[in-house]
């Protein structure tokens, strides 16, 4: 399929529709709503909002300019487009009321990108029965995971909690003017603590890590691929690959395919090329694979996009919902590769 031509933005096609006679005033659009219209914006003008090269001079991860704590879950996708969004190659982050106890504010004209922070509910209700187990639901994912429930005996009631997943708006660091931004941001590169590992670790790490996921991988040809029936991955040569890193990308985009098969997340992997299903996994692989880049430093440089960007626009378009769905089962299957690292704090991103 070949790469979409630039046309009028989503939001642009709204602007311009006029209102039919009676009808109720225009919604304020949601920081969801203006995510997507952005991503689709930057897919509709050729570009590849996910594609992100290590960058290990910053430290490479999405951080918080101020605490230097890793944002984790679906966020790095997310502060992934936000970069793109205003070209920066900054991977720090604050929100507007810590950036203003510095004495920090955003530029004139300056957007925020909304990431999600997990928020337990609860509810009381009397019951007779025993306690339920508390299911642990997995943070930061972009997507609820669910309802679990939580039995409370003494007080002869039953909690059911769940988790709701609120929008909090960050600016980036380039966004920002103010006094002290560069020694914060020279801090954030240089911070004491920070793990920095050269390429050749890198890469063997990332070597580990996917060389332990238990589906076998056959190297030669010219295409990359899964192939559900025999539970088996497919890679051409190691020396086909522009870098290293393009070689493990690959590697990491189809071990997410692989996290759907039957035995595993059981996603739909029977569409066939061309068709919304095969379309709609392909956009799992390419997200989880950015995951899998930020946990694993390797970055998500690989370059077969392209050919995908007019059908992802089209199911965008349809169901604006469909990016946080697809984040949420990216993030599952990332997690079954390469789990993320129990934070302490559990106000952690």
């Amino acid at each position: 399929m070949a790469a979409v031509s630039p046309s009028r933005s989503a939001s642009e096609a709204r602007r311009s529709r006029p209102a039919a006679a009676g009808a109720l005033p225009p919604t304020k659009a949601t920081p969801e709503q203006k995510l997507v219209e952005a991503v689709i914006e930057l897919m509709e003008a050729g570009t590849t909002p996910w594609r992100r090269p290590w960058d290990g001079r910053s430290g490479g991860h999405h951080l918080n300019l101020l605490s230097g704590r890793r944002y984790r879950g679906a966020n790095p996708v997310l502060l992934t487009f936000g970069m793109h969004r205003r070209g920066s190659a900054l991977p720090y982050w604050c929100g507007f009321a810590e950036a203003r106890a510095r004495g920090l504010v955003p530029r004139k004209g300056s957007k925020a990108v909304a990431i999600v922070r997990p928020q337990v509910q609860g509810r009381s209700r009397p019951t007779e029965s025993s306690p339920i187990a508390h299911h642990q639901p997995s943070p930061g994912t972009g997507e609820p995971a669910g309802a679990p429930e939580v039995g409370n005996q003494e007080a002869g009631a039953q909690e059911r909690t769940w988790i709701r997943y609120k929008p909090l708006p960050l600016f980036n660091a380039a966004d920002l003017v103010g006094p002290g931004l560069e020694e914060l941001i020279e801090r954030r590169r240089f911070s004491e603590g920070l793990e920095r590992r050269s390429e050749p670790e890198r890469l063997a790490a990332a070597e580990a890590v996917l060389g332990a996921w238990p589906v076998p991988v056959s190297h030669g040809g010219d295409r990359a691929c899964y192939w559900p029936e025999p539970d088996r991955i497919q890679l051409p040569d190691r020396c086909a690959f522009a870098s290293p890193a393009a070689f493990y990308a690959t590697w990491a985009h189809e071990g997410i395919h692989s996290t759907g098969h039957p035995s595993r997340l059981a996603r739909d992997l029977g569409g066939g090329c061309g068709s919304e299903s095969y379309a709609r996994e392909e956009l799992v692989a390419e997200l989880g694979a950015v995951l899998l880049g930020d946990r694993l430093e390797i970055g998500s440089d690989s370059a077969n996009h392209a050919a995908y960007l007019a059908h992802w626009v089209q199911l965008l378009h349809q169901s604006p919902r469909l990016l946080f769905q697809v984040l949420s089962e990216a993030r599952r299957a990332a997690d079954l590769i390469c789990p993320e690292a129990v934070e302490p704090d559990p106000e952690t991103l």
